[in-house]
């Protein structure tokens, strides 16, 4: 089966031919650390994080770079005395990396931050100023866009309807759509943040930044690039523009993910609606976030609301008292795996169809829970084998160690004590023929939200979904 991708650059899907199906290659955009994530970062991570996960299902390895952009005008903004700013890159970098962590995203291969990756840099620049796509003055240096015919190709814009780069001063530049490659140090900022160069003291440009790190990391050409629809533009065209200029094949697939709004509006703090990643955390669970963030396709634009996670918290509740439901009657580690369903599967090649392939998850629920009432435990237990196999290459899998807790596991075992002494009760009251006592009890139950089931191995409990 082949995978398939939708392409911004070519706006089309396209058949994953992988540069060397031994190692895919991804490079997606990582945060710029002036402040802590938000949920559309969540959702940026994750959607290649299930990318990575179904590529590595498919492939024998994937070596998969997310940078840290550690200099930037935005983190020199928001730096203080009490804190510079590279102080405050390193917290807010902990802050996305524990939750990224959180939600089960998994570590990068290689994380490099920007500021670590100075001299590679230098090296692309000079390349585009002996090429003639690139000119020095007074210590800035800036890309020569009209030196260029192919810029605006992965936005399919003519230079002329471009907007101005307001990514440096316009002092000395050709073309108002020109961007800086490198900055000339100011007084006003911070010695901290200069470095040396050929051309003056100074700083690098955003978009040199990542162009260097995914050269250093990856090659002059890898297969995938990644990030946000809202880094299309000019972001992504900048960096697309550099690197094919100065020589390098760069990306092979231009992969972005969709927006985040909150209640049918775009994220503001004007609107009290911004939703930072440590308040949704702190008042969800973060499988119940991860399993809400995956449900839509990775390039529609997501509406999040109470409902997103109630609906979210329900489906997972379905999915663990099936397997828990089939752990019972034997383990679900012995059996070998099956097969995955074929509908799984095609979804996924399907350029992540991750909705479709959740719909393969419940349906294999829904098909071993039959199996089970008809008395078909075998059948029921290869379809819970098969649910915990689509459930770990999503990173949903509820009963997967990562999802516990110590909080968690502790309330749940309370929980269990005090449900079991309840079904103790029930029972000797059955023995007694003490039919009403019985019914009491199982009654009490039912009205905490609780379903009893009744089998020859014994009566097994599970929270109403």
């Amino acid at each position: 089966m082949t995978v398939r991708l939708y392409d911004t650059k070519a706006q089309a899907l396209r058949d994953f031919v992988p540069i060397d199906p031994e190692n895919i290659t991804i490079y997606a955009c990582g945060p710029t650390v002036q402040s802590g994530p938000h949920i559309g970062h969540l959702r940026g991570a994750l959607s290649f994080d299930i990318l990575r996960r179904w590529l590595a299902h498919r492939y024998a390895r994937v070596t998969f770079v997310r940078n840290v952009t550690d200099i930037d005008d935005k983190v020199l903004a928001n730096a203080t005395d009490s804190e510079p700013w590279w102080a405050l890159a390193y917290r807010m970098e902990r802050e996305f990396t524990r939750a990224y962590e959180t939600i089960g995203i998994q570590a990068p291969t290689y994380e490099p931050r920007a500021t670590g990756s100075i001299a590679q840099m230098h090296e692309l620049i000079q390349r585009l100023i002996d090429a003639g796509h690139a000119y020095a003055v007074a210590g800035d240096v800036y890309f020569d866009v009209r030196s260029w015919p192919a810029y605006g190709e992965l936005t399919r814009q003519s230079l002329d309807a471009m907007e101005t780069a307001s990514d440096a001063d316009a002092r000395g530049k050709r073309n108002p759509q020109d961007f800086a490659l490198w900055k000339s140090s100011k007084p006003e900022e911070p010695a901290s943040a200069v470095w040396s160069s050929p051309w003056g003291s100074g700083r690098p440009g955003w978009h040199i930044e990542c162009s260097a790190m995914a050269r250093r990391y990856l090659g002059d050409e890898f297969d995938i690039h990644g990030g946000g629809l809202d880094l299309r533009f000019p972001h992504h065209e900048n960096e697309l523009a550099q690197s094919t200029a100065a020589g390098d094949a760069f990306a092979r697939y231009w992969v972005h993910n969709g927006l985040v709004t909150v209640d049918g509006q775009k994220m503001s703090k004007s609107l009290f609606n911004f939703v930072l990643a440590g308040d949704l955390l702190a008042s969800h669970d973060p499988l119940v976030v991860r399993y809400a963030l995956a449900a839509a396709h990775y390039r529609s634009s997501l509406d999040i609301s109470d409902k997103t996670f109630e609906e979210a918290d329900a489906a997972l509740e379905r999915l663990r008292t099936f397997l828990e439901r089939a752990s019972r009657v034997a383990s679900l580690d012995d059996r070998a795996a099956p097969a995955l369903p074929e509908a799984f599967a095609v979804a996924m090649d399907d350029d992540l169809s991750v909705p479709q392939a959740l719909a393969v998850v419940h349906e294999t629920v829904r098909a071993g829970n039959s199996a089970f009432d008809s008395g078909d435990a075998d059948a029921a237990h290869v379809a819970a084998v098969q649910v915990r196999e689509m459930l770990q290459i999503l990173g949903l899998d509820p009963l997967s160690a990562e999802w516990a807790t110590t909080n968690s596991t502790a309330e749940a075992t309370a929980l269990d004590t005090l449900v079991q002494t309840m079904i103790t009760q029930r029972a000797q009251a059955r023995a007694n023929k003490d039919w009403a006592g019985a019914d009491r009890i199982r009654d009490a139950i039912a009205a905490a939200g609780i379903s009893l089931e009744d089998s020859a191995n014994g009566t097994h409990w599970s929270l109403d979904g």
